[in-house]
């Protein structure tokens, strides 16, 4: 009986082509798929359904996607248009992975809505399939998108139970107005340019390669908090059950929660290293958080906005 799996976010195309000490990334989604397998894993004919509506179906994006499943030995993949006919839907119906394309967020949406591929992607979720979402396909994934303008939200899958953005450092203006918007309680998660997040079935989110900016909405207004790889939220409180064609609401305490208290602006450095039991004065802390911040790479200015920082590598531009 297949099994519901981890939800793969990634900020652009950049972790698709990404060797962590030599393993694939990628890797990661075919062993959650053949561990579904009744079949030996190198027996079985994996089927892989691209959806590009929110980049007007580009044939170079779809040439990318299928150069990242060539890595991870599947081979039997279709692009399944914004149009989709019979073929197209009855692939997708049998698809183990699934992708949705960078792009417009509003665009890609407004496609799935038209050709019910809103509900389809629901029932593969259920059904077993890895999702994987892209750049706007991540933000499609969360509760809310925008349109261009970032100003006009509207709800998305709703199967993440965040608020979704993706690099839009350092200042992660679409988040902090779209979750205020979500809802009570609501949460939103930012990833970074070439940056990544797991959503794991036990509500907890995993960042991958770069720290996930955290915006939560409380009783004293907004606040930020950072998730640094190797760490993972704690198993979240079980919202109720959701089921296909029933989008989770978001519960009260889900979210990328991170280790230490959250970071508030009145307070930037509150929870991340230091206390009463520390040795040294003040300004010795304040000098480890300093460096300690340049080596994990990411600094928190005095308005409390989180950058994260990475060497500049002009051969790792973002794809959508």
């Amino acid at each position: 009986m297949s099994t519901i799996k981890p939800i793969f976010l990634l900020a652009d195309s950049q972790l698709l082509f990404w060797r962590d000490e030599g393993e694939s990334f990628l890797g990661r989604a075919r062993a959650l798929i053949d561990a579904d397998a009744n079949e030996e894993p190198a027996k079985r004919d994996l089927r892989a359904a691209y959806l590009g509506a929110s980049n007007g179906d580009a044939p170079e994006f779809y040439q990318l996607f299928l150069a990242a499943m060539e890595q991870i030995d599947v081979r039997d993949c279709r692009q399944i248009p914004a149009q989709p006919g019979a073929e197209d839907l009855d692939f997708l119906a049998g698809a183990d992975l699934i992708l949705l394309a960078g792009g417009e967020v509003r665009r890609g949406w407004d496609a799935f809505k038209a050709a019910g591929l809103d509900q389809k992607l629901l029932e593969r979720y259920y059904g077993g399939a890895l999702l994987l979402g892209i750049s706007a396909g991540a933000v499609q994934l969360g509760l809310k998108g925008w349109d261009e303008t970032g100003e006009r939200t509207s709800d998305m899958l709703r199967i993440v139970p965040f608020v979704v953005d993706v690099h839009d450092e350092p200042g992660w203006g679409r988040l902090l107005r779209a979750v205020p918007r979500a809802g009570e309680h609501a949460r939103g998660i930012g990833i970074p340019s070439g940056g990544g997040a797991l959503y794991h079935p036990d509500y907890s989110v995993e960042p991958v390669r770069h720290p996930l900016v955290e915006v939560s909405q409380t009783e004293n207004g907004t606040q930020q908090a950072l998730l640094l790889p190797g760490q993972a939220s704690g198993p979240a409180a079980e919202p109720e059950p959701a089921e296909p064609g029933r989008p989770r609401e978001p519960a009260g305490q889900a979210g990328a929660a991170a280790a230490e208290p959250p970071v508030r602006p009145a307070d930037p450095d509150r929870g991340l290293r230091g206390g009463p039991g520390d040795r040294g004065g003040p300004g010795d802390r304040r000098q480890d958080l300093e460096r300690e911040r340049s080596e994990l790479g990411y600094s928190i200015g005095a308005d409390g906005v989180i950058e994260i920082h990475r060497p500049a590598d002009p051969t790792k531009e973002p794809v959508n």
